[in-house]
């Protein structure tokens, strides 16, 4: 699944430069997660690095975009893959 920032986020601008993916971005009020672009750090890290530096635990698995780890390898290759 791909991750997302609840209104529990202090905008302490921790999270968006940990995103290898470049998911994370300033949204109206609090950071926001693109689910096209999370792969919870399958294939760069071990676990998701925003959850890791996050200091108020604001960043859950988002039920609205259920994937498997394969569908998460799936789009890490996808993101990080050549371009055409």
């Amino acid at each position: 699944m791909a991750l997302m920032i609840t209104d529990l986020c202090i905008n302490c601008d921790v999270c968006e430069p940990e995103c290898p993916n470049e998911a994370i971005s300033m949204g109206a009020e609090i950071y926001q997660i693109d689910p096209a672009k999370c792969t919870e750090c399958v294939g760069h890290y071990d676990a998701p690095q925003c959850v890791k530096v996050c200091p108020v635990d604001c960043i859950p698995l988002n039920p609205q975009h259920r994937e498997t780890p394969a569908d998460l390898q799936r789009k890490y290759l996808i993101l990080t893959g050549p371009s055409a």
